[in-house]
């Protein structure tokens, strides 16, 4: 992989790689998804917040058994199983982390759902599939990890078919974050800057995309990553089995800044829908 991508994707799969990465993302966050969810309290289990993301980003596209989608970033494939089993469409999860995809490929298997879904080891910026094949691309909180979105938006243009839908959510700095206050954020997850409201709307354009609308979310952002300290506390003696006590620290930490950027309005989540021209 060295030879075909950027140092940042090359670090962000030998994070997600990881041992204490894999662990902590299967069994604090979910299991099945690890996006960012939709609260109806500020304790609702992760897994059922996380779920009413997917369920509500599935209800903005239009989604039938003969619909082809594409999941970039995909991670263990909770979404795509759960479009698989309702729709009966065709989903191909693209994902960076082996460990996440051979987590995913067991579940569907133990579902039964191989037949409707494709797992494949790749990257977003570069993606193996031919011009205007899928209906809809998919992507939920995924983005965020490229330094070169430009290249992630021309991509998923590249492969929508005319009016297919792109339908995504990622955790943006604010289009008025002050300079320098993410610093905290950014070092965590290895990056020079975040995307924006205002960078996608222009990426979008740019690649033939309209926009349809957004879906303002900000005010689960800060308390999806609280509600996520709170499960790793709950939890923290526990986990000492199978996640290093370094790891879960600098977790803790971690977590505290997304908190405190949403907090502060700094940081802003959203779902986006285009439409290819």
């Amino acid at each position: 992989m060295s030879g075909n991508y950027s140092e940042i994707i090359i670090r962000a799969k030998d994070y997600y790689d990881s041992h204490d990465a894999d662990e902590f993302y299967y069994r604090v966050w979910g299991g099945e998804d690890f996006h960012l969810g939709i609260y109806h309290y500020d304790d609702e289990p992760i897994f059922d917040a996380s779920r009413r993301t997917v369920k509500t980003m599935a209800g903005l596209v239009h989604l039938n058994q003969d619909s082809k989608v594409l999941d970039i970033g995909a991670g263990y494939g909770g979404a795509a199983r759960y479009l698989a089993r309702k729709y009966g469409c065709k989903v191909w999860c693209l994902n960076l982390s082996e460990k996440e995809n051979e987590r995913n490929r067991a579940k569907n298997e133990e579902m039964g759902l191989n037949h409707l879904i494709v797992v494949i080891d790749g990257c977003f910026e570069d993606l193996p599939f031919e011009d205007d094949f899928f209906d809809i691309i998919w992507s939920e909180d995924a983005i965020l990890h490229s330094g070169e979105k430009d290249k992630v938006i021309a991509e998923a243009a590249r492969v929508l078919r005319p009016r297919g839908e792109f339908v995504f959510t990622d955790p943006m700095q604010a289009d008025d974050c002050p300079e320098g206050v993410l610093q905290p954020v950014l070092d965590r997850i290895n990056l020079e800057s975040m995307g924006s409201m205002s960078l996608y709307r222009e990426l979008a354009s740019k690649n033939g995309l309209e926009e349809v609308f957004w879906v303002d979310l900000g005010k689960h952002l800060p308390r999806h990553y609280a509600r996520v300290k709170t499960e790793l506390e709950r939890n923290y003696d526990q986990m000492l089995d199978v996640i290093s006590q370094e790891y879960m620290d600098n977790m803790l930490k971690g977590l505290s800044h997304w908190v405190n950027a949403g907090n502060n309005g700094y940081l802003h989540w959203a779902v986006l829908y285009f439409i290819k021209k």
